[in-house]
């Protein structure tokens, strides 16, 4: 394998790559990139054993084709430790892959290319194409919501419910709901619902940065593979069964206020700085046009703060974690929300006042 390429040609695809790599890993050629050159093609594979992703960079045909793996994470260090517009030379030395530029000059070791895992080839059994903006924006609004490390592994990850004219996600840890949902068109009849792993959910996200791009997504029994660009995403999918999250959104709330979104945010963070990590629970109260929220920590600090909103029912007490509503409202981008509440003991309904297409739900706190 003996090639060049420019440095600036190949440190955004082998970042994004690099990416993919676990720190810690049981086998010590996970940590390496699978690098293939062949007719003027190099592709780099990184996997983690359930993720893996393939970028794709051109270089000059009469390059020396080869198949080896190098140290992801020292490849990625060299390559952004060189000076813009400079070129590297790669080239074989036995067991050992050499990197020059200019003065500069590295060995790496290097790990047979034929015990490097690749991830199994499913066979697709529905497929759909979408813009990475609209991907994007269904996955950034929900994202947060996903549980981390929890008992309930399906929750570790986000719901995706595909039918043959929409497109929901869907995502909670238990405390807060997220759901969003998109216009889309897959073959009649179809419908899909599956559970893409939290790790994979960031990994795609990192991929989808140009929000003209067209995603080709191939969904399988077991795997879900994107193709975006010079990219080919994998993962393996979250076996189990999501919980029937529809049978939380309150459906005949009792109260509603209209507020200013970034008012309301301003607000709340205020109401924050008296709270801590162990205590994070603020107190709503709701009267004729006013909202005043109250945080305190017992015998510490405590904040105080009130606001101008859109209220006509009767007064009411509710408390809630501070982090879930900042969480909900910052990923919003309406000028005016609108929240729902069936009482006291009752959960919250957060929507976007004008044409939403998301909306959230969030568990009171008892303080």
């Amino acid at each position: 394998m003996k090639f060049s390429i420019a440095r600036d040609t190949l440190l955004n695809p082998l970042h994004l790559v690099e990416a993919v790599v676990e720190r810690r890993q049981t086998m010590p050629i996970l940590a390496n990139l699978l690098r293939v050159l062949d007719d003027g093609m190099l592709s780099l594979t990184a996997t983690d054993g359930d993720i893996e992703l393939v970028g794709r960079v051109t270089v000059d045909s009469t390059a020396e084709t080869g198949t080896v793996t190098v140290p992801a994470s020292k490849l990625l260090e060299i390559c952004r430790s060189l000076p813009e517009g400079s070129a590297i030379d790669f080239s074989r030395d036995t067991n050992r892959l050499v990197v020059r530029s200019g003065l500069s000059r590295f060995v790496l070791p290097t790990l047979p290319a034929e015990n490097f895992p690749n991830m199994e080839d499913s066979i697709g059994t529905h497929q759909f194409q979408i813009q990475s903006g609209p991907l994007l924006h269904l996955m950034d609004r929900v994202g947060f919501a996903m549980a981390d490390k929890d008992v309930r592994y399906y929750l570790n990850g986000m719901l995706w419910e595909l039918g043959p004219s929409s497109f929901r996600v869907a995502a909670t840890d238990g405390h807060r709901l997220a759901v969003c949902t998109a216009d889309l068109s897959m073959e009649e009849g179809a419908e899909v619902r599956l559970i893409l792993p939290r790790k994979g959910v960031f990994d795609l996200a990192r991929l989808l940065q140009d929000e003209e791009q067209e995603v080709m997504v191939v969904l399988g029994s077991n795997h879900l593979r994107a193709n975006i660009g010079n990219f080919t995403f994998t993962t393996k999918l979250v076996s189990g069964k999501y919980p029937n999250y529809e049978a939380v959104i309150p459906k005949s709330p009792t109260h509603s206020l209209l507020a200013s979104r970034q008012e309301l945010r301003d607000s709340l963070s205020r109401a924050a700085i008296a709270s801590n990590d162990t205590f994070q629970g603020v107190r709503l109260e709701l009267s004729a046009r006013t909202l005043k929220i109250y945080a305190n920590i017992p015998e510490q600090e405590e904040a105080e703060d009130e606001l101008s909103v859109d209220y006509q029912d009767d007064e009411l007490q509710v408390a809630f974690n501070v982090n879930y509503l900042q969480q909900v409202l910052k990923a919003m981008s309406s000028e005016k929300v609108r929240l729902s509440f069936t009482g006291a003991d009752g959960p919250a309904l957060l929507e976007e006042a004008e044409d939403s297409d998301c909306l959230y739900v969030i568990q009171p706190m008892r303080l």
